[in-house]
């Protein structure tokens, strides 16, 4: 009935014990029905049913399934491999059918078998007494055939006890009816705890030997399920004896067999963290068992070999789980306070339990400390901060310094206690406020502070900002803290000036240039260091990225309104600057934090995260406190293209998806920039076809002509705007249409060469629209003179879009701002608009990620062409 791949995976997920429940029912048309729920491995959950029926005189069989095969599936296949144990099948089919809980099963040492609910699961109606003994083998070699430890099972009639007898073949002896009934279930309770009747046979010369134990059945668990057989023994007599007594089974241990575990106890538990100096402290906990200490280490490194977060998901808090030490001896603990110790422990140390107290620095100590689980022992000034980060109340009131020429805002002043309070405890951070918050001002405070206090023991501060921007710094240090002297680094005669750094209060270069001259800023020692738009180096592999790891500062600052544009790889990239080891390594913090928050969405994960780097990120949008700032409107308009236009993006689209399926199949080296190529073509022709190159036919743009009304009338109105652009052609289209008008207007690109005079023209009240490439004048720029924003053309990252608003949206504006996105109906740039939405989630909240970063696959081909 099967396939090779419905086999294939079906085996596995029957091998893996992923079936949580099976049910059958005798219907009234005699068929059988089985229902069972088959768990995949990322933990969706499918119904599969099968029904037999007598035809012909044989049995027909037929199959469903919710999963996207409906029938003849891997889930089908599992469950039939499931129950072709017989004692399964017969479970299940029994006249009162029990569903019976199947607990994923692990390796030697790491099984955890819920006996209790399985027993309880079973009823036994009979008043037959039952009796279980069990027992070590003798060491005489006559007895090697024999389980090293087995048990005897004894159905108890009065005063008559009888062996069980898996067969069901029950024969009269001594005038004794057999109650089959409830010798089967008790054969089902046998069963369901992992044990069997033992195949093995005595050699021919030891039957008649008197001595030789087989006056009952043998029953030994499992061997490949427990290979190590002390183990199971320890588990039965902790969990399975204590239930069978209770349904009224006599159970006997012959001396040494099945110790009992040790166990837990909550008095006994000690924890205690001292600091080691320079920002770090050691954490060092156990507990005792009848008198005997344990340091918690290597109780938590076998709970994570043994997969105990998995296998105890669900328990109650205070159900005990049994575990197994190196040494032999079984510990019982409870599930509740060893899930929390590892949830809390693990993601601060990557969960490598190793012997020796657990290393932590100083804000990750005081989380521990404020969390009264763990009941911790810690110095006073440790509780003390501790009690902060409950609180929430981490800064203290430091006075902002009276050089500084300017009123903060409230929020301005929290934002530099931030960043004073991450300079006293050794840590670094990123100040990740909205765009237009006052980063820069909020800095040079900080800048101030630190020389005011002694604290940069006379040594400068490094700026490294983007090209267009490191003029900006020094204006805004002139304009509110003309106390400090600055020293820009920048044109050709730069190096010129590298002498002078050790004299001057600010040090201010660019990224492009920071690489270049690394080797003479290797040299020098600073006190702050401060990388603005820090997104320069989300890539950790960059260049830049790796040059700005080597220089020497005390302090180290990001400044960023989007320091995850579009993953959280980008997160561990800015702190492996910041906080070098503080998210372990790249594959370490992809696995243990990226991934389930962008592939599984994990709660417990993003929870993790957020107590990592939370007091390490100080985060402030407008809505959240720049209240004074007027609304903000987006508007999408939805344009369409002329009957020319649609037709040669069609033949255009098919022919491009034609060739990217190629290279797709193909897997070569091609189909990315074949993909590129497709996806650019497309944009050009929705923005205008003439943007095309070696275009014929059609020479109209329906965005184009929707544009020019547009600006029409916001002219009337008496409005300025921003017209924001990825192709500088496009700009150039819009210029020859604002000249042929005579519209006064002022355009930047990456070509422009006095950034700053243009926006000082424009803010003077010169021109009614500024043309901008989103690329060049996405960021740095203020330009609150206009109150409406146009998008001619989307692009995949909504920050990138937001930043560029931002320009106008900000400090300063005291006007509505209404921000317009042109979109053309039924083509790609509709598709990029509807994958914003996804990765927006990202951009709102650096630490909720949603989304991956881009990936060419046949599944993002369809979405944007099909």
């Amino acid at each position: 009935m099967f396939d090779g791949f419905a086999m294939q995976k079906g085996k596995k997920l029957s091998q893996s014990k992923f079936i949580s429940s099976v049910k059958a029912e005798l219907l009234p048309s005699g068929d059988w029905e089985l229902v069972s729920h088959v768990m995949e491995p990322d933990g969706h959950q499918h119904e599969s049913i099968i029904n037999f029926w007598h035809e012909d005189g044989a049995v027909a069989c037929d199959t469903s399934c919710d999963c996207s095969h409906r029938a003849q599936c891997p889930h089908n296949v599992a469950t039939l491999l499931y129950l072709s144990k017989v004692d399964r099948l017969i479970a299940v089919m029994s006249p009162e059918p029990q569903e019976k809980q199947i607990t994923k099963a692990n390796t030697v040492g790491k099984k955890n078998v819920e006996l209790l609910q399985q027993i309880e699961l079973l009823k036994n109606k009979s008043q037959v007494g039952f009796k279980i003994r069990i027992e070590r083998r003798p060491e005489a070699k006559e007895y090697l055939w024999m389980p090293e430890l087995y048990a005897h099972v004894y159905a108890i009639y009065g005063e008559d006890e009888r062996a069980l007898v898996p067969s069901g073949m029950y024969p009269e002896e001594g005038g004794i009816r057999r109650d089959k009934v409830a010798e089967v279930e008790a054969l089902k309770i046998l069963y369901a705890l992992d044990l069997q009747p033992f195949s093995g046979h005595p050699p021919n010369s030891l039957k008649k030997l008197s001595q030789a134990p087989i006056s009952g059945t043998l029953w030994a668990p499992n061997k490949k399920e427990w290979p190590v057989v002390d183990y199971y023994w320890q588990r039965f007599r902790h969990e399975a004896a204590q239930a069978l007594e209770k349904r009224g089974w006599n159970v006997q241990f012959s001396p040494y067999v099945g110790l009992n575990p040790l166990v837990f106890k909550t008095e006994t538990w000690r924890a205690e963290i001292v600091e080691e100096g320079r920002g770090w402290f050691s954490l060092s906990a156990g507990f005792e068992v009848g008198g005997e200490a344990f340091e918690i280490q290597p109780i938590l490194a076998t709970l994570v070999e043994c997969d105990f977060m998995e296998l105890s998901e669900g328990m109650p808090k205070g159900q005990e789980f049994l575990i197994f030490l190196p040494d032999g001896r079984a510990l019982a603990i409870p599930v509740g306070r060893f899930r929390h110790l590892i949830q809390t422990l693990g993601h601060l140390i990557d969960y490598k339990f190793n012997d020796g107290p657990i290393k932590v620095r100083e804000i990750d100590a005081a989380q521990l400390v404020a969390d009264d689980e763990l009941g911790l022992d810690a110095p006073k000034a440790l509780e003390e901060l501790a009690e902060r980060v409950k609180s929430a109340s981490l800064v203290d009131k430091v006075d902002v310094p009276k050089a500084l020429n300017a009123t903060l805002r409230e929020y301005q002043i929290e934002g530099f206690r931030w960043m004073q309070f991450l300079v006293k405890h050794n840590l670094n951070g990123i100040l990740a406020d909205d765009m237009g918050l006052g980063k820069t001002l909020q800095t040079i405070a900080h800048i101030l502070a630190e020389k005011a206090s002694g604290r940069d023991g006379g040594k400068p501060s490094l700026v490294i900002a983007p090209t267009s921007v490191v003029m900006n710094w020094q204006r805004e240090i002139v304009k509110f803290a003309d106390t400090l002297d600055v020293l820009v680094l920048q044109g050709s005669r730069r190096r010129e000036l590298f002498p002078q750094i050790q004299g001057v209060d600010v040090v201010l270069t660019s990224y492009a240039l920071i690489h270049r001259d690394l080797e003479s800023f290797e040299k020098e020692e600073f006190h702050l260091l401060v990388l603005d738009e820090a997104q320069h180096i989300k890539n950790p592999q960059a260049q830049v990225s790796n040059a700005v790891k080597k220089l020497n500062a005390s302090h180290r600052l990001c400044l960023s309104g989007t320091p995850v544009e579009n993953h959280l790889g980008e997160l561990w990239s800015l702190m492996s600057f910041l906080m070098p080891g503080l998210l372990g390594k790249q594959d370490q913090f992809n696995e243990t934090y990226r991934n389930p928050i962008e592939k599984s969405n994990s709660e417990s994960a993003r929870n993790a995260l957020n107590r990592r780097v939370g007091p390490l990120i100080m985060r402030r949008t407008k809505n959240d406190v720049a209240k004074e700032l007027p609304p903000k409107t987006e508007i999408v308009h939805t344009v369409y293209m002329t009957s020319e236009q649609k037709d040669l993006y069609e033949t255009v689209r098919a022919t491009m998806d034609k060739k990217v399926r190629q290279a797709l199949a193909a897997k070569g080296r091609d189909s990315q920039i074949i993909f590129l190529d497709a996806l650019l073509k497309l944009r050009q022709i929705c923005c205008h076809p003439s943007l095309l190159k070696n275009h014929e036919g059609a020479t109209a743009s329906g965005k184009f002509e929707y544009l020019v009304d547009l600006l029409t009338t916001l002219r009337k109105e008496g409005h300025r705007t921003l017209i924001f652009s990825q192709f500088t052609s496009m700009l150039s289209l819009i210029e020859a249409y604002l000249e042929s008008e005579g519209v006064e207007y002022l355009k930047l690109t990456g070509a422009t060469k006095d950034r700053q005079g243009l926006v000082e023209r424009f803010q003077g009240g010169e021109g009614e629209v500024f043309l901008i490439s989103l690329k060049a004048g996405g960021t740095g720029l203020t330009l609150t003179g206009a109150d409406n924003v146009i998008h001619y053309d989307p692009w995949w990252n909504p920050a990138a879009e937001n930043q560029a608003t931002d320009r106008a949206y900000r400090i300063g504006q005291d006007k509505p701002v209404f921000v317009h996105k042109l979109i053309c109906e039924n083509t790609v740039e509709q598709r990029i608009q509807q994958m914003q939405a996804k990765k927006s989630v990202i951009s709102d909240n650096i630490l909720d990620g949603a989304t991956t970063g881009f990936a060419l696959d046949e599944d993002l081909r369809g979405e944007l062409f099909d």
